[in-house]
Order: C-alpha cells, then sequence, then structure tokens
C-alpha cells in the first residue's frame, strides 16, 4: 500500500506553501493531504495540541492501517512527535524540510531566547504581525516565486499570539523509531541538518531561500521521493 504523504505547513505561514508540491505529487501518482493548521494560535495556550489535533483532522477518511509520510516544513518540525502520538495511521517516514528540530529529550521551545528578544516589540496586545512582516523587502521577496504565489502566501497568514513562540512542546519518548531525513534549503538551518546528520539520518541539500518549495515544487517533490520510497 502506498504511503500518503502528509504535508504539514508551519502555522506561521498556510497550506498555500506545500500546494504547489501536492500538485506535483499527485501528478506523479501519490496521494497528498495537506492539513490546515491556520487557526492553530486561536484561543489561550497551550497550541501545540491544536497543531496535532489539525492533522489528525486532516487525515479524516484515511483508514487508519494506511501509511502515511509524514513531511514538516519550518517550525512544523517541532510538532512532528505529537502529531505521531495522536495518530492511529502508521508512520513509515518522517521528513523535515528546512525546518526547526525536536530536542533530543525533554521539552522543545518553539523560539529561542533571542528569537523572543526579536519578537516581544512587535507584539500589540499579545498579537504579533504577519510572519512576512517581520522581514525587510530584501529578505523575503527571493522566496517567491512570483507576485500571484506571493498575495496567496501573505493574504492567508494568520497573525500569531506572542505566546505561541513562547510554548515549549513535549516530544513524546520513541518517537523516532522509524526512518527520518531532512532537507536543508539554506541559512540559517544548516545547524538543524548538521544536528540531523548526526542523529543518523539520512539528509539532502536543495539549494534555495526558506520557501523554496513553492520556487521549486519539481525539484522539492523529486527529494522527497528520494528520501523516503527512494524513487524520484
Amino acid at each position: 500500500m502506498q504511503p500518503i504523504f502528509v504535508l504539514v505547513h508551519s502555522p506561521s505561514v498556510g497550506p498555500s506553501t506545500w500546494n504547489p508540491v501536492a500538485e506535483r505529487l499527485t501528478a506523479m501518482g501519490h496521494q497528498v493531504r495537506v492539513p490546515s493548521l491556520l487557526h492553530v494560535g486561536a484561543g489561550e495556550p497551550p497550541f501545540w495540541p491544536r497543531a496535532a489535533e489539525a492533522v489528525r483532522t486532516g487525515l479524516q477518511g484515511v483508514p487508519t492501517d494506511h501509511p502515511l509520510i509524514l513531511v514538516a516544513h519550518s517550525n512544523a518540525g517541532l510538532f512532528l512527535p505529537s502529531v505521531r502520538s495522536v495518530l492511529d495511521h502508521p508512520v513509515t517516514d518522517s521528513v523535515f524540510v528546512d525546518a526547526a528540530l525536536p530536542a533530543r529529550t525533554g521539552p522543545t521551545p518553539v523560539a529561542p531566547p533571542e528569537l523572543l528578544d526579536f519578537l516581544r516589540p512587535m507584539a500589540v496586545n499579545g498579537t504579533l504581525p504577519r510572519w512576512t512582516d517581520w522581514w525587510d523587502e530584501a529578505d523575503i521577496a527571493p522566496m517567491f516565486s512570483g507576485p500571484a504565489m506571493r498575495r496567496k502566501v501573505v493574504a492567508e497568514q494568520p497573525r500569531l499570539p506572542l505566546a505561541y513562540y513562547e510554548q515549549h512542546i513535549p516530544v513524546p519518548e520513541g518517537w523516532d523509531d522509524h526512518p527520518c531525513s531532512y532537507l536543508l534549503f539554506g541559512p540559517p538551518y544548516e545547524d538543524m541538518a548538521t544536528d540531523a546528520q548526526e542523529r543518523g539520518w539520512r539528509t539532502a541539500h536543495l539549494p534555495g531561500a526558506h520557501l523554496h518549495q513553492i520556487v521549486d515544487p519539481v525539484g522539492t517533490a523529486r527529494q522527497l521521493l528520494e528520501l523516503t520510497v527512494g524513487e524520484a
């Protein structure tokens, strides 16, 4: 039974950051789900259970014996252990794409102290601007394949509470008892890729900016297949 690719977007952005890759994988004959985590930041903390439940909800209708390949981008990587803990489905592979990694032991902070220091002055009544508004235009513009895609990604972004980035996410023991791998796009995630390699995971490098999956969905899909099912 061919596994279903479950493409998990960062709660800082939205599902459209995975849709081009989903379309490519579908065209190649693979089943794909792109669950929405757009409402993870609603309400009071803790937020991480909502992320796990959002993925579970996005798999409604998929038989529980159907295997999955979990693919997480950016800070969605921190939620993969929790996601796996609530799923009834077997997980054959987990792939971290330019993503933050769960701590090897103990809860994982969503943001390091230096990022929190950067974010706190931006918060208004506890709510942050959209992720693309944090950065200079020179940093943001190269991430997009064109104006239409940029408008789509920017429009769907949530405005997350500062408390989302202040949370610590549990890491259930034994969550990585299956093949895990890392796909690096570029800075500042090189250290994460090195960490993944030191954990004994397969790693690959597809040079690009942080949203490179929307710039090169063909190359991204090919790398996902090579890291998991061994084809492209």
